[in-house]
């Protein structure tokens, strides 16, 4: 068995969901298909394909080693191009995660300097405020707003952010304005699901934080339906700065309780831990980093 040729078959046949579709792509009979899988299931004594008659999925013991396949066979093709002096530009397919408004506001205008300038790369973006499992979902890089876990990703900061607390006009001149933390028990506050732990906003005070009970009418699970609620006057909202600096600027938020500023949040950039990074991924942590640490430093 060439264990390489056989790897690289089970990538055609989990990437095509088929044997069938894994033969046209590799161009290969089916039979030979079959064949590499099997044996290399047999040489690890374990299965790692689910066959059923309308798909293939991955067993548990395969999920882990396709992972692992996908970085060999990746490293052992930048190998060969460098070796060969086809190093000049990175090419290949990259998969990139970062929260929904972050990427929708800040990572989309870099993402179009970048693929002007890299026209061989191609990217899949997934935004979603879910983290997203990185190596379940072969995705090669995130962008995580938040404290991060021990984990052997390497790791970059970006800048920080901050939570801060708005209402707009309609709602303030309607309300009042909160001048103390107490005064927002007397205010509609819209919370984020997921975000706001339930039936509180905690804020930076000393000695110690502090935990302000608040009365929510409504719970969201969108930072866009948020926003789109505080900009209705439905009652304060408090998400991350930077998503809501656009309705500040144009006077549809004001922001209240500055003095109560939140710690920042740090954001960071990831990508996996391999000896030997793939060029498609530094070219893009390169280019993008200086480029989203001068956004969040406005």
């Amino acid at each position: 068995m060439d264990r390489l040729d056989a790897m690289a078959t089970l990538l055609a046949v989990v990437d095509t969901g088929s044997f069938s579709a894994a033969s046209r792509k590799i161009r290969v009979p089916v039979t030979t298909v079959s064949r590499r899988v099997a044996e290399l299931e047999a040489h690890l004594r374990t299965k790692l394909l689910q066959r059923t008659t309308r798909k293939v999925t991955l067993t548990d013991a395969g999920a882990p080693y396709v992972a692992v396949c996908r970085r060999v066979i990746e490293q052992l093709e930048e190998a060969e191009r460098t070796a060969a002096g086809e190093y000049q530009s990175p090419r290949g397919d990259l998969t990139v995660t970062a929260p929904l408004v972050f990427g929708r506001m800040h990572l989309v205008p870099v993402i179009a300097e970048f693929m002007a300038q890299y026209p061989d790369i191609r990217l899949s973006c997934r935004f979603s405020d879910r983290f997203l499992p990185l190596q379940d979902e072969h995705i090669d890089v995130a962008i995580r707003v938040g404290r991060l876990p021990d984990s052997a990703w390497r790791v970059r900061r970006l800048g920080s952010i901050r939570h801060i607390v708005c209402g707009s006009p309609d709602y303030l001149e309607r309300r009042g304005v909160p001048e103390t933390l107490p005064d927002l028990r007397a205010h509609d506050c819209i919370a984020f699901h997921g975000f706001d732990p339930p039936g509180h906003w905690a804020f930076q005070t000393a000695p110690e934080p502090t935990a302000v009970p608040i009365h929510s009418r409504i719970v969201l699970d969108t930072v866009e339906s948020v926003i789109d609620a505080g900009i209705a006057g439905m009652g304060l909202i408090r998400p991350f700065s930077y998503h809501v600096r656009p309705a500040l600027r144009a006077g549809l938020l004001r922001e209240v309780l500055a003095a109560f500023a939140t710690p920042d949040v740090p954001v960071h950039i990831m990508h996996a831990g391999e000896a030997m990074v793939p060029l498609k991924v530094r070219a893009f942590i390169d280019f993008c980093v200086p480029r989203l640490q001068a956004r969040l430093a406005v």
